[in-house]
């Protein structure tokens, strides 16, 4: 009956951001959109970190891609439901504690799963982009994974943030992170005073997660960006709890 449940929330949680155009289509395109500009029509076949710039593109964008799916996916979904009552209302069904928050994990896997293969299809019919099926397994699983610690933050975002403040405030957040990390150009064409903020950020580590498993990173363990990764999803979990007991204490006293 539970795993019912659980699968039901998931389905329906998928189903109601397909039929938002205002999460589904930027969610779907903008890293389309953004390969296609600058991963296609101007990254020609130069290299760029020891591979292609499509290739290396196509690792940063996916990356992009995914973040965006949890960030706004929490953030803004968790934040506009509180507004509107839906978290209370939540409260008084019989539905299992965590398939709320679970099936809105499966949504940004799912999510970022079809931008990674939308980019994929792209990146191999105009970028150039020749992987054997290994790397793209790795590339997929690791980016896969990498959205949990954005999914962290997304919620303690959702539970801070207010439903009409929500968009900008991940926006805020969401936009010169990014670009600090390198995800739209690569970290070494940045400025030095960028550069120097870059490993202090969530998106820059699962980037090089990501360039690594293409051969592309900048050279330091794996291992240094999964243990900063996990850090920030204690972070974001951290702040969710305390934003959690807080409603709960406005809303039951």
């Amino acid at each position: 009956m539970n795993a019912r449940a659980y699968a039901l929330e998931a389905r329906y949680e998928f189903l109601k951001h397909v039929r938002m155009p205002a999460y589904a289509i930027p969610s779907l395109s903008f890293p389309v959109m953004f390969y296609l500009l600058f991963g296609v029509m101007f990254g020609g076949g130069r290299p760029a970190g020891g591979t292609t710039v499509g290739t290396y593109l196509l690792a940063t964008y996916s990356t992009f891609g995914v973040i965006g799916a949890a960030l706004f996916g929490f953030g803004v979904g968790i934040a506009v439901e509180r507004g509107q009552g839906w978290m209370t209302l939540k409260r008084a069904t019989p539905m299992p504690p965590f398939a709320y928050f679970l099936a809105k994990v499966a949504m940004a896997v799912v999510f970022g799963a079809i931008i990674i293969l939308l980019l994929a299809a792209v990146g191999v019919a105009f970028g150039g982009v020749r992987l054997p099926p290994s790397q793209w397994l790795l590339l997929g699983g690791t980016l896969i994974l990498g959205s949990i610690p954005f999914c962290a933050i997304g919620l303690a975002l959702g539970y801070f943030a207010g439903p009409n403040s929500s968009v900008a405030i991940v926006n805020l957040i969401y936009m010169p992170t990014a670009f600090a990390s390198g995800l739209w150009i690569p970290v070494e064409m940045l400025p030095p005073v960028v550069r120097g903020i870059s490993p202090f950020l969530p998106p820059y580590h699962l980037a090089q997660l990501a360039l690594g498993t293409i051969g592309a990173g900048l050279g330091a363990p794996a291992w240094t960006h999964i243990l900063t990764l996990s850090g920030f999803t204690a972070l974001g979990l951290g702040f969710a709890w305390i934003g959690y007991r807080r409603d709960e204490d406005i809303t039951w006293g």
